[in-house]
């Protein structure tokens, strides 16, 4: 099983970006994925989640208007678009599988909201 994000870089507040994960060593269409982020001193928090079939999503509640999550099972690939960014959402962004408790992380990508 392996995740790997990119995407991130230094955006001003305001701005937008799109975090891709390519996720492999599992059949991807049968799983809930997810992504997380940790920021500066923090832990790691769940910022969102997709069904399988990409039908159901659920965000936490500090992204919800500005982020949305996305999937292409033919690819094997997840995306999170962040809209509106805030300094606050400066962190290292990881995706995983939702719900199974993987042991397995990416390297994440970086985000840096700042002017």
């Amino acid at each position: 099983v392996q995740f790997v994000e990119s995407g991130g870089g230094l955006v001003q507040p305001g701005g937008s970006r799109r975090l891709s994960c390519a996720a492999s060593g599992f059949t991807f269409s049968w799983y809930a994925m997810a992504w997380y982020r940790r920021a500066p001193g923090k832990g790691r928090e769940l910022v969102a989640t997709i069904s399988s079939a990409g039908s159901s999503t659920d965000y936490v509640d500090s992204v919800k208007g500005r982020f949305t999550i996305s999937r292409d099972n033919a690819k094997n690939l997840a995306f999170l678009q962040m809209n509106s960014l805030k300094p606050e959402d400066t962190a290292v962004y990881y995706c995983q599988r939702w719900g199974v408790g993987d042991l397995t992380w990416g390297q994440g990508t970086q985000v840096t909201v700042s002017s």
